[in-house]
């Protein structure tokens, strides 16, 4: 099955005719009290009532309509001209190019009461002008605060006053079977309200197109449709457990099955743009993959679910807590790991610096260790907005050396380029594994020298990178800016 994100299917969500912690407040989560049960005429029932959920969802749909809100752009994609142009102003001239303007729409979730606001990424991406509609009908002028494609988040601020908002639930406690509610404005249709059920997690459909995404999808069978992109699902108490974002589809319409980004990773994202401007994204240092039958069978292993570590980067996160190549990862953060996408969820709910309990099976053994997560530098400094702008413009990924790698390139210093990305290095020719040993003449030896010396250039400016490809040959890329 072919899932599309609403933006891939009609170009923008809906297309021609597409601060701080005080945000957070309130998080609920499932009620779960002590449960017991007795035997009735040979079947167990519940004793305790509260067990049994109400499908009266209008109390859940009132309150959600009014703080889920009709996201409206313009974007520019090209140029045209007057084909009678010559007819009006007379033969000879050349004919004047217009940007055209196509029209975006979309849904967004206000979270504070003076009017942050979150929603997908696709929603707003590119767009030159960004306004808001309130349920009430009343628009406002809203600005970017910050975007964060590896999610497919952004957020949104308008100037308003004692706003309708969601409370954030705790989205790790949301289980399967359960009734949702998704809330949008699909096909223009302002304030629709379509129920459902959860009926998956931490599902990864390959839809984020960016080298560090994270996807961990709650996955339900509530109808949404190009237009809910940046929408609410909300469990019936009203509470935001997700943001909807895409759709398994054929025809561009809904066929059975959307997917929302959790509100825990929600949460964090929008903490950090409203705070930082930029993401800080925790790294375990470690590259992984799911354990397959073919998987298990070619390595000898008898485990069959857990997440299977290929390597592990010399002098990262899980190389100095003593985690091991070979190791099978099956619990992190107190939360039981069976797949890639589920280990993703819990690491992208976290920041640099943060310490978090993993366990491990190694030779049949649980083993557990204490990892403190770093950022994609190697340390657990908070980056600044116009580092992480420096590295995005080339479009790759870096880590620091390795022993090995000075002692096997003789170098004393040196960055790795972990993946070149698809941006300037790699149109330049970069290979992933390239040891960069000089930018601009000036050693480098970590991520923050690599952007240091990006940030001090402009559009245009000319990059030199000196050092050496993997099979040890001495390389020099250059470019411009």
């Amino acid at each position: 099955m072919n899932a599309k994100t609403f933006a891939a299917v009609t170009g923008l969500a809906l297309a021609a005719g597409v601060g701080g912690s005080a945000l957070y407040d309130t998080v609920r989560g499932p009620q779960s009290p002590a449960t017991s049960w007795s035997e009735s005429n040979g079947r167990l029932v519940a004793d305790h009532p509260a067990l049994v959920t109400s499908t009266d969802f209008s109390a859940a749909a009132e309150q959600a309509v009014h703080a889920v809100v009709h996201v409206k752009t313009s974007v520019e994609q090209g140029y045209t001209f007057n084909p009678f142009q010559d007819f009006f102003f007379g033969f000879g001239q050349s004919p004047q190019m217009q940007p055209r303007i196509v029209q975006g729409s979309g849904s967004g979730v206000i979270i504070s009461p003076d009017g942050y606001i979150v929603t997908n990424n696709h929603v707003i991406d590119k767009a030159k002008e960004v306004k808001v509609v309130l349920n009430s009908n009343k628009e406002y002028s809203a600005k970017v605060v910050g975007v964060d494609p590896t999610t497919d988040l952004a957020v949104l601020k308008i100037e308003g006053e004692n706003l309708p908002t969601l409370a954030f639930a705790n989205s790790d406690e949301v289980r399967l079977g359960e009734w949702v509610l998704a809330v949008g404005n699909p096909f223009n249709l302002n304030s629709t309200v379509t129920a459902g059920i959860i009926s998956a997690k931490g599902r990864s459909i390959n839809i984020i197109d960016n080298q560090s995404a994270i996807e961990a999808f709650i996955q339900t069978d509530a109808a949404v449709n190009p237009g809910n992109s940046g929408g609410a699902l909300i469990n019936t108490r009203g509470d935001l457990i997700g943001i909807n974002t895409a759709i398994s589809t054929r025809t561009g319409s809904y066929e059975g099955y959307s997917f929302a980004v959790p509100a825990n990773i929600v949460r964090k994202v929008v903490d950090d743009l409203t705070k930082y401007g930029v993401v800080q994204r925790a790294y375990l240092g470690v590259n992984i993959a799911d354990i397959s039958s073919e998987l298990a069978k070619e390595l000898s292993i008898s485990e069959t679910q857990g997440v299977y570590i290929s390597d592990v980067t010399e002098g990262g996160a899980a190389s100095d807590a003593g985690i091991k190549k070979g190791d099978i990862l099956i619990q992190a953060g107190g939360k039981a790991v069976k797949k890639m996408s589920e280990l993703l969820e819990v690491i992208g709910s976290r920041r640099p610096g943060d310490k978090m309990t993993v366990v491990i099976l190694r030779d049949g053994k649980e083993k557990v260790f204490n990892v403190t997560l770093r950022n994609r530098q190697g340390n657990t400094d908070v980056l600044k907005k116009e580092d992480v702008a420096s590295l995005q413009s080339l479009g790759a990924s870096f880590e620091p050396l390795s022993p090995s790698d000075k002692a096997r390139f003789g170098l004393r210093s040196g960055v790795k380029v972990t993946d070149a990305g698809n941006g300037k290095l790699a149109e330049a020719g970069v290979p992933t594994g390239f040891i960069l040993v000089k930018l601009n003449n000036r050693l480098v030896a970590s991520a923050d020298d690599v952007a240091q010396i990006l940030g001090e250039l402009g559009p245009g400016d000319g990059v030199l990178l000196q050092g050496y490809r993997p099979n040890g040959r001495a390389e020099v890329f250059a470019f411009a800016l």
